[in-house]
């Protein structure tokens, strides 16, 4: 099994590894289910029409803006919130749904108003008092608390606020972000962030952005986060435990903040010290780098088996090796900055992640990306890695799997051969600077290489992208 990407933080083989704020965010409600208004008054969706996740994301609203107040206690895990939700309404809303499961709702207000709420399952079902009307702006604020517990995915693998021996791994790849917060937690509703975590002095807690403000009072440590790009909600951190802390500021004036556990800091610090330049070749091949954060949180959580690209400042189980810190660094561009609209599509992100780490080492005294494609065609028809097609994954169950980040990669470099280097890279980058900050799905992509290259490229992409068992034309 291939735990999600989230990328695994050790390599089973050399070429198996997985791997302002609210009016900077722009409203893409037209991707959101229900964006068309009916006629009055009716109930948002409970999901965002994802078939392979059904409940994930909600209908009938844009969140533009999360204000996370978080109070942390990691001796006894307890987790005290308030979440303050700027959004949108997309229909005319009589009731609508946010994604939050395990923890005790204390009170819900819409428009500082008391609003009727109920729990089903997954979805914290919320009627306000009066119905919401297309186009409004609105503002909710949930009040909870409880022991945050992480989900089990479809692939067994832990998801969301995970605990840890000193505090909590929090990756939320894909539906882990109602583990600790109420949310529209699908990939097309795309948000900026306020996260305020206070936790027991001497913890440190990380999440995605610039860190503005931190300070420490009657034995806590309150830390004072802001993402002002657009982010999902699974691409959300609040990773907490006793970190060694770095920050500097790159030659580009990134601001750059690496928190490490200790046990693994003298492994991580000749990759770390490598972020710079990673992230200076990267930008040369994709584009500009799409945020003003950047850095890593290096976590010492041995059950966990994989790291994420969270927005900003990927989250690493244990000191990675260079080929994940390529991986996850590109996944800035590839997966944070052009997001899904569909899971189905992951190959979108693995695929251009895993083909990072190819161009990296073939850039840099490795082999050559047609090397390692060849390394991999030679598996035989029975293997792994021909077992479905990484544009069609077949379930939820599948979209961290081998096929998608491996054959996926192979679908780029079949495609570097058919339009060759200078067309190849001019697609490369032209898909993170049109998408930029919004999303992207792979029709949108098969027609900007066709665009770019002058050529016909469907016979291509069905073969490597939807062609069930091993292709014969390589």
């Amino acid at each position: 099994m291939t735990p999600p990407c989230r990328q695994p933080a050790r390599r089973r083989t050399a070429v198996l590894r997985r791997e302002a704020v609210l009016a900077t965010v722009p409203v893409a409600v037209a991707a959101l289910v229900g964006a068309t208004a009916p006629a009055a008054g009716t109930a948002g969706a409970a999901g965002a029409g994802d078939p392979y996740f059904p409940l994930s994301g909600n209908g009938g609203y844009h969140v533009r803006h999360y204000d996370l107040t978080l109070r942390y206690t990691s001796d006894a895990p307890y987790l005290d919130g308030k979440a303050v939700l700027a959004a949108r309404a997309t229909q005319h809303l009589s009731r609508f749904d946010l994604d939050l499961t395990g923890l005790k709702v204390t009170g819900v207000t819409v428009d500082g108003l008391p609003a009727a709420y109920r729990r089903d399952g997954q979805e914290l079902v919320v009627t306000p008092r009066r119905t919401l009307r297309a186009g409004r702006d609105f503002r909710v604020t949930v009040a909870y608390h409880g022991t945050p517990k992480p989900v089990t995915d479809p692939d067994d693998s832990a998801d969301g606020w995970i605990p840890t021996d000193d505090g909590a791994f929090v990756a939320g790849e894909p539906q882990g972000a109602m583990t600790w917060f109420p949310a529209n937690s699908h990939p097309r509703d795309k948000s900026s962030y306020d996260i305020t975590i206070t936790v027991p002095q001497g913890r440190t807690a990380v999440a995605n952005g610039a860190l503005l403000a931190q300070h420490t009072a009657h034995g806590r440590t309150t830390f004072h986060w802001r993402e002002t790009q657009p982010m999902a909600a699974y691409l959300a951190t609040a990773t907490v435990g006793t970190f060694k802390v770095e920050q500097y500021t790159t030659h580009d004036g990134i601001r750059v903040y690496n928190a490490v556990d200790p046990r693994e800091a003298s492994e991580a610090a000749p990759v770390l010290k490598k972020l710079p330049s990673v992230l200076d070749w990267e930008s040369k091949l994709f584009g500009p780098y799409p945020f003003r954060s950047a850095g890593s949180i290096v976590d010492h959580a041995p059950d966990i088996g994989y790291a994420l690209e969270t927005q900003t400042r990927p989250l690493y189980d244990s000191a990675p090796d260079i080929d994940t810190l390529v991986h996850e660094n590109a996944h800035q561009w590839f997966g944070d900055s052009v997001s899904l609209t569909a899971w189905k599509d992951i190959w979108l992100n693995e695929g251009f992640a895993t083909y990072a780490e190819w161009l990296y080492e073939e850039q840099h005294g490795g082999d050559s990306a047609q090397e390692t494609f060849d390394a991999l065609y030679a598996h035989p028809a029975s293997d792994h890695l021909w077992a479905f097609p990484p544009g069609d994954p077949g379930s939820g169950e599948n979209i961290f799997d081998t096929p998608v980040y491996a054959r996926g990669a192979m679908t780029l470099h079949e495609l570097r051969k058919a339009v060759g280097d200078r067309h190849f890279f001019r697609i490369l980058r032209a898909w993170a600077t049109e998408h930029r900050g919004g999303h992207g799905t792979t029709a949108q992509f098969v027609r900007l290489a066709e665009r770019i290259s002058g050529k016909s490229l469907d016979t291509l992409f069905h073969t490597w992208l939807y062609t069930r068992g091993k292709p014969d034309n390589a």
